[in-house]
C-alpha cells in the first residue's frame, strides 16, 4: 500500500512532539511534513530529522499563508492541525494569542481549498476543552452540543472557538473537530506559574495522557476511520480513571509523583478560586475511543508515579531533597501572591473584576475557610451511570440522525436559544451549510445547524472577543436571562441573581497585561 502523507502542526510542542514520534514509528505508513518556526530551540530539537526520508521540514510560521500552502501541497493525505499559542503564553498575550490562532486556523482551510482535489484531504483540528468553561457540579458532566461558555478572561479558549468555527464552516468535506482537555506529560511539573490557582479545589477535569493523545493522532489517519466520523465534534479523554477533581490532581501529583506529602500540608484552601476556571467529565468520551482506540489504559496512580522518571535528573533530585519539600508551602504562598496573575495578589490589591470573575464578591472569597478541616472536599461519582449525571437539554429531538432534522427542529433548538430560525426550506439545503439565525438581542447571522446543535455556538456578535483579539465582552448574567440553553451552565454555578461585576462591563485594546 502507498504511504500516506500528514502534515503536522506544532510538531515542536508537548502533544504535537509525541506525535510526531509516534508517527515515526509507523514509518512503513506515513511520511509527515512539520512547520516549524526557526528558533535555535527548534532547530537542535529537529536536528536528527533533517536527513530523515519519512520527514520534511519546513521552516516558517502558521500565521504566514505561503508557509502553510507550501506544506499543504506536499502532496499530504492529512492535516493535524494540533500547534498555536496555549496558556500560560495565551495569558499574558491575549490578543496575539487570539490573532495567531484563527490565522492559523484560516491559512489551514484556504491552503486545503487551493489543492487541486480538496476533497481527497482530511482535516483534523485540535480544540480545547476551554471552550465549554466552568463546569463543576452539579453540572460537572458534558458533551459535545452542549453550550460554548468561554470563562471569563480566558483569551486562550476564545481563539479557540473561533478557530473551530472557521474549520466547521469552511464547506471542507473531511474535516473533525477533538477537543483536547487537559494534558498529562512529564514537563507539567515545570509549570510552577500562578495560574495553577486558578482551578478550583473541587474543579473537575477528564485528563487525556499525552501518549493516548499521540496515539489518537496516529490511529485517525488509519483506513479503518469510516465517512460517518467527519464533520462531527469530539471531546479528547483517557477515561473514566482520568476524571480527577483538582484536589485529586494535586493529591496525586504532590504524593505519588513528587512524594512532598498531602495537598493540606503545601497549600491553603483559600489560594484557590472558587470558579471561572474550565473544565467537565465527559458523558460522550467513549465517542471518540469508539473510532480511534487510542487509549492505553494505563492506571493513573501508576500513571502518576512514572512522570518523576521522564524529566531531567536534576530536578528529579531536587524534588526528591528533604530540604526542598519544606520549602515548598512557602514557596507555593508567594506565587500566590505574585502579581497580575497572583490569586492573593488580586485579594491585597482588591482588584474587584478579577474578584467578581473568580470567587463572585470578596464577601464570598472572604468566607473561605484557610484551613482544611473547615473545607468541603467534593468528588462526584465517576460514572456515567451515577445518580448525579445531569445531562443539560439541546432543545430538539437528539435520537433524530442528522438526515432527519428538519428545519422545524431547527425552529425549535433557536427558541430555546432565546432566538429564530430564519432559513426558509428552500435554504435549508442540508445540515452543514450556513442558514439565517437571529439571537435573543435581535442580531441576524449566518451558520450551519451543525456548529448551532452540535458544535454548541450561537451568535458571533455576541462573542466575548471579535476576530481582531479587541474587544472583550462577557454578559453572561444578561444571556441566561435571554437564553434558556446557556442558562443551564450559567446560574448552577453563579445564581439566578448573582451580579457579576466585570460581566456588565466592556474593555477595549486589551495588550499584555492591560486586561487586569
Amino acid at each position: 500500500m502507498a504511504k500516506k502523507t500528514v502534515f503536522l502542526t506544532g510538531a515542536s510542542g508537548n502533544m504535537g512532539y509525541h506525535s510526531f514520534t509516534e508517527f515515526l514509528k509507523h514509518r512503513d505508513k506515513f511520511n509527515v511534513v512539520v512547520l516549524l518556526r526557526g528558533s535555535e530551540k527548534n532547530k537542535l530539537k529537529f536536528k536528527p530529522y533533517e536527513n530523515d526520508p519519512c520527514v520534511k521540514i519546513v521552516w516558517g510560521d502558521l500565521t504566514k499563508y505561503e508557509d502553510v500552502l507550501s506544506c499543504v501541497s506536499s502532496g499530504v493525505d492529512y492535516v493535524l492541525h494540533v500547534g498555536g499559542m496555549v496558556s500560560p503564553a495565551a495569558d499574558y498575550f491575549p490578543t496575539k494569542t487570539v490573532v495567531t490562532n484563527t490565522t492559523a486556523a484560516r491559512n489551514i482551510v484556504n491552503a486545503i481549498k487551493a489543492q487541486p482535489d480538496p476533497d481527497a484531504i482530511k482535516l483534523v483540528y485540535i480544540g480545547t476543552v476551554a471552550e465549554t468553561g466552568d463546569r463543576n457540579a452539579p453540572i460537572h458532566w458534558a458533551r459535545t452540543g452542549d453550550p460554548i461558555k468561554i470563562s471569563i478572561y480566558d483569551h486562550y479558549a476564545c481563539s479557540k472557538v473561533l478557530a473551530e468555527e472557521i474549520v466547521a464552516e469552511s464547506g471542507l468535506k473531511y474535516w473533525a473537530s477533538c477537543r483536547q482537555s487537559g494534558i498529562l506529560y512529564a514537563d507539567i511539573l515545570k509549570n510552577l506559574d500562578p495560574i495553577m490557582f486558578h482551578v478550583p479545589i473541587n474543579g473537575v477535569l477528564e485528563w487525556a495522557t499525552v501518549e493516548d493523545s499521540a496515539r489518537l493522532m496516529v490511529n485517525v489517519c488509519g483506513d479503518d476511520i469510516p465517512e460517518e466520523f467527519w464533520r462531527r465534534f469530539y471531546n479528547i479523554g483517557s477515561g473514566e480513571q482520568y476524571r480527577l477533581t483538582n484536589y485529586e490532581f494535586e493529591e496525586l501529583l504532590m504524593q505519588k509523583t513528587l512524594r512532598l506529602g498531602s495537598v493540606k500540608k503545601l497549600f491553603k484552601p483559600n489560594w484557590f478560586v472558587t470558579k471561572n476556571f474550565h473544565g467537565q467529565w465527559y458523558y460522550d468520551g467513549d465517542e471518540l475511543e469508539k473510532y480511534c482506540h487510542f487509549r492505553a489504559n494505563i492506571p493513573v496512580e501508576d500513571y502518576f508515579k512514572s512522570l518523576i522518571d521522564q524529566v531531567a535528573p536534576y530536578y528529579k533530585l531536587a524534588f526528591m531533597a528533604k530540604p526542598f519539600a519544606f520549602a515548598v508551602r512557602g514557596f507555593l504562598g508567594s506565587l500566590a501572591k505574585k502579581e497580575i496573575y497572583g490569586t492573593r495578589w488580586w485579594i491585597e490589591q482588591k482588584v474587584p473584576e478579577r474578584i467578581s470573575a473568580y470567587y463572585g464578591s470578596m464577601e464570598e472569597y472572604l468566607s473561605l475557610p484557610d484551613k482544611w478541616e473547615n473545607f468541603d472536599v467534593v468528588i462526584p461519582s465517576k460514572k456515567t451511570t451515577a445518580d448525579d449525571v445531569v445531562v443539560l437539554d439541546h432543545g430538539y429531538d437528539e435520537s433524530k440522525p442528522v438526515s432527519e432534522i428538519t428545519l422545524d427542529d431547527l425552529k425549535k433548538a433557536a427558541a430555546f436559544r432565546g432566538g429564530e430560525c430564519l432559513a426558509t426550506e428552500e435554504e435549508y439545503v442540508d445540515f452543514y451549510t450556513p442558514i439565517k439565525w437571529k439571537s435573543a438581542r435581535g442580531n441576524e447571522f449566518m451558520m450551519s445547524a451543525n456548529l448551532v446543535l452540535k458544535g454548541g455556538h450561537w451568535c458571533p456578535a455576541e462573542f466575548p472577543t471579535d476576530c481582531e483579539g479587541k474587544k472583550f465582552y462577557w454578559a453572561y448574567d444578561e444571556e441566561a436571562k435571554l437564553n434558556p440553553f446557556f442558562a443551564q451552565v450559567w446560574y448552577p454555578l453563579h445564581g439566578e441573581n448573582e451580579n457579576n461585576v466585570y460581566t456588565e462591563k466592556i474593555f477595549k485594546g486589551f495588550s499584555g497585561f492591560e486586561n487586569i
